[in-house]
C-alpha cells in the first residue's frame, strides 16, 4: 500500500482552496431556478407549502384547516423524492397578484365554524403552526420585534393567542409587500405565463424589452373582524378598501363555533436594488461566524495534539526497528528480551470475532463516508442551493445508491484478506446491501406509521415506498454486487507476518480496555458539536443551514482526529499485549456517535422545550438513531482502515526469526 504522494505545486495551492470554500461571496448560484421576468400587470400565483410546528414536528396541508380554495380547485406541484422525504405538499393557493399593482382585495367568507373546525385551528395555533407561502420560488417572510431586536422568520402562524386569555384568534388578513428589480435585457423574451415565465435570450435582436424581477417577499399578518354578512355580498378578488391592523383584541377575529371569518389580503410592491442572483442572500446570512472559527482552531488544537502523539509513536517504533539491524548474535539476543508490541507479532492478524459482521460495517461506512464528502463538495461549491427545494436530499439519497460498488469492492476485499480467500463473498455484499439500508427502512416505516397515524403530509405514501425500494433493489443492490466481485478479483493483503495456531493470553488489566475506547470518540465530537448544533437548528427549528464551506473543513478535520486517535488507541492495546485491536480500533473512533447521540437528547430537553407529545419526541429520536448509526460506521471506518494501515506497516518492518 503505497503512501499517498502530494506535490509541492498542489500543496501551494491549498490555501486558495480553503479561501474559496470559506470566504463569503455574492456569486450566482449555478442550478437551482431560472430567472423568472414579468411584465406589468402580468398576474403572479402563490403558492402554499405544508403548515410546520417545532413544537410536533407533524406537518400538514394547508388545506386541512377552514382557508379559502382557488377558483379552479387545488393543484398540487410536482415534488422530487427531497421535498417527499421533507413532508413538503406544495398546491396552489387563491392568493394572486399583478405585477406593480398595488391592491387590496377580497378572497372569501367561510361558513360558520363547525365544533372540528374550531377544535383543530384552536389545536394548531397553540402548537404554534406556521403557514409557508412560496413566491416565484421565494419563501414568504415575516419581521417580529424582540427586546429591540429584530428576528427573522421564514412563514407566519396560523394564529394567534394572547398572554393573559384562553381565546384564539385567527390570522384573516395578510400585508404582502413584494420587492421587485427592474431588469433591462436587450434580447430577452418571456417565454411562459406566470410563475413559470423564464427569461430567455432570444436568437434574434430585433427588439428590446424590459421586465421585474422578484426579489423579495414579505408579509405582516393580522387578526381582523370583518361584518360577515357584508362582506359575503364580495365575489372573490373583488377590490376592498384597504386595512389596517388592529390592536384592540375586541376588533380582532376570535375562533369560535358558528362564527364565519374573512379573509382579505393587501399587496404592495416595492422597486428594489437587490439582483436577482443575490435574492437568496436574505434566508442565507447566519450570524457566528466566530463561533465556526472558534470550532475550527479548537479541531486544529486537537489535530497538532494527537500528531505530536502519532510522531511520537513512530519514532519510538522507528527506534526499535533500528535495533533490529544488526548481527545474528545481536538478533538473537534482543529475540529473548522482547517486550510490548512485539510480543504479539503472532497473533495481531488473527482472524476478529464477528468477522463478517464487521466487513459488513466497513462496507457500508464507506459508501456513507464517500456520500457525505461528495455532497457537501458539490453544496459547498454551490451545486446544491435552496432555491432547488429538496436538491440537498435527493442528491444525497442518489450518491449513496451510486456510490454502492466502493461498499461492495471494500467490505469483500476485507473479507478476503481476513479469511484468506474469497469464499462466501455473495453473502458479505448482500448483507453490505442490507444492513444499512435496512436499519434505515424499520425507523422510517414505524416513523412513517405514526405520521400517517396523525394524517401528517409527512408520511410517505405508499408509491414513495416502492421507489425507494425500486431504487435500492435495481441500483445500489447490483453496484454492491459488482464492486464485491471486483473485490475478490483483487489480490487479498498478504498480513506480514504468519498467525500462531495457540492464542496467546492476554494479560489481565486493572480497568476494562472498553473504557478507553468509549472514552476516546470524545475527542472526534469536540471537533463537530459545533456544527452539529446549527445542523440540528436547520432540521427541527426550520432555519437555513448554508455555510458548507466551513462543513467541508469542519469534515476533513474530522476524518483526521478519527484517523489518529484510532492510531494511537490501537497502539496502545499492542504496547499492553492486546492483540484483539479489529473492533477496538473501529469504535475507537466510532464511538463519537454515543456522545452524538446523548447531544442530541440533550438538544431535545433544552434547545427544544416547546416540543411536545410523545409522537414528536419518537420522530425526533428515530431520525437521532439514524443520524448516530450513520456517524458511527463512517467514523469507525476511517479509525480502522487507518489502524490497519498502521499495524500492517508496523509488522511489515519487523524482521525476527
Amino acid at each position: 500500500m503505497a503512501p499517498l504522494m502530494i506535490s509541492k505545486r498542489c500543496f501551494s495551492l491549498l490555501p486558495l482552496f480553503f479561501l474559496l470554500i470559506t470566504c463569503p461571496s455574492n456569486g450566482f448560484y449555478l442550478p437551482g431556478s431560472y430567472m423568472h421576468t414579468y411584465s406589468q400587470d402580468e398576474p403572479i400565483s402563490v403558492k402554499v407549502n405544508s403548515l410546520t410546528s417545532i413544537e410536533t414536528e407533524l406537518p400538514f396541508s394547508y388545506y386541512s384547516l377552514p382557508y379559502c380554495q382557488p377558483k379552479g380547485g387545488i393543484k398540487k406541484s410536482a415534488e422530487n423524492l427531497g421535498e417527499l422525504l421533507m413532508g413538503d405538499q406544495i398546491d396552489n393557493s387563491p392568493y394572486t397578484f399583478h405585477m406593480n399593482v398595488n391592491e387590496s382585495l377580497y378572497l372569501c367568507t367561510t361558513k360558520p365554524l363547525n365544533e372540528h373546525e374550531v377544535k383543530l385551528l384552536k389545536q394548531r395555533t397553540r402548537d404554534l403552526y406556521q403557514v409557508n407561502m412560496i413566491l416565484d420560488n421565494l419563501p414568504v417572510m415575516r419581521f417580529t420585534q424582540h427586546n429591540g431586536v429584530t428576528i427573522q422568520w421564514t412563514g407566519f402562524p396560523v394564529g394567534y393567542t394572547p398572554t393573559a386569555g384562553n381565546d384564539d384568534y385567527i390570522i384573516n388578513h395578510l400585508k404582502f409587500k413584494v420587492l421587485v428589480h427592474k431588469y433591462e435585457g436587450s434580447g430577452v423574451e418571456i417565454i411562459g405565463i406566470g410563475e413559470e415565465a423564464m427569461g430567455m435570450p432570444s436568437e434574434t435582436d430585433k427588439k428590446k424589452m424590459s421586465g421585474y424581477e422578484i426579489v423579495g417577499f414579505e408579509v405582516i399578518p393580522c387578526t381582523v373582524k370583518h361584518d360577515a354578512e357584508t362582506m359575503s355580498k364580495h365575489n372573490m378578488y373583488d377590490r376592498i378598501e384597504p386595512v389596517n391592523c388592529p390592536l384592540e383584541l375586541d376588533k380582532c377575529q376570535m375562533i369560535k363555533e358558528q362564527e364565519r371569518i374573512t379573509f382579505t389580503y393587501d399587496v404592495e410592491f416595492v422597486k428594489s436594488d437587490i439582483r436577482w442572483p443575490s435574492r437568496w442572500d436574505a434566508y442565507l446570512k447566519m450570524d457566528g461566524a466566530k463561533v465556526h472559527w472558534f470550532s475550527i482552531m479548537n479541531s486544529l488544537m486537537v489535530i497538532f495534539f494527537l500528531a505530536g502523539i502519532v510522531i511520537v509513536i513512530f519514532l519510538t517504533v522507528r527506534r526499535d526497528l533500528t535495533r533490529y539491524e544488526l548481527d545474528k548474535e545481536a538478533k538473537a539476543q534482543m529475540n529473548e528480551e522482547l517486550s510490548g508490541w512485539k510480543l504479539v507479532m503472532g497473533d495481531v492478524f488473527r482472524e476478529p470475532t464477528c468477522s463478517k459482521l464487521l466487513c459488513v460495517m466497513v462496507g457500508d461506512g464507506v459508501q456513507i463516508t464517500c456520500m457525505a464528502v461528495v455532497t457537501i463538495v458539490f453544496a459547498a461549491l454551490g451545486f446544491m442551493s435552496p432555491a432547488s427545494r429538496g436538491m440537498f436530499l435527493t442528491g444525497m439519497v442518489l450518491l449513496y445508491l451510486f456510490l454502492g460498488i466502493f461498499a461492495g469492492y471494500t467490505g469483500v476485499r476485507l473479507w478476503s484478506t481476513i479469511k484468506g480467500g474469497s469464499e462466501g463473498w455473495r453473502s458479505v455484499a448482500w448483507s453490505i446491501a442490507c444492513f444499512f439500508p435496512g436499519v434505515v427502512f424499520v425507523i422510517l416505516t414505524f416513523l412513517n406509521f405514526l405520521l400517517w397515524w396523525n394524517n401528517s403530509t409527512g408520511a410517505l405514501p405508499i408509491s414513495s415506498f416502492f421507489t425507494l425500494l425500486s431504487l435500492w433493489f435495481c441500483i445500489s443492490m447490483p453496484l454492491i454486487l459488482l464492486g464485491g466481485f471486483l473485490g475478490t478479483r483483487a489480490d487479498p493483503i498478504q498480513f506480514p507476518v504468519r498467525t500462531n495456531q495457540i492464542p496467546r493470553e492476554i494479560p489481565a488489566r486493572k480497568y476494562p480496555s472498553w473504557l478507553l475506547v468509549l472514552g476516546a470518540g470524545i475527542l472526534p465530537f469536540g471537533t463537530l458539536f459545533i456544527e452539529l448544533f446549527f445542523i440540528l437548528s436547520s432540521i427541527w427549528l426550520g432555519k437555513f443551514y448554508y455555510v458548507f464551506g466551513f462543513l467541508l473543513i469542519v469534515l476533513l478535520l474530522l476524518v483526521i482526529v478519527c484517523a489518529e486517535v484510532s492510531v494511537v488507541l490501537t497502539y496502545m492495546h499492542l504496547c499492553v499485549e492486546d492483540w484483539r485491536w479489529w473492533w477496538k480500533a473501529f469504535f475507537a473512533s466510532g464511538s463519537v456517535s454515543l456522545y452524538v447521540l446523548l447531544y442530541s437528547i440533550n438538544y431535545m430537553l433544552f434547545d427544544l422545550k416547546s416540543l411536545s407529545g410523545a409522537v414528536s419526541a419518537m420522530l425526533y429520536m428515530g431520525y437521532s438513531l439514524i443520524m448516530a448509526l450513520a456517524i458511527m460506521l463512517s467514523t469507525g471506518t476511517i479509525g480502522f482502515l487507518m489502524s490497519f494501515y498502521f499495524v500492517h506497516y508496523l509488522f511489515s518492518s519487523v524482521k525476527i526469526d
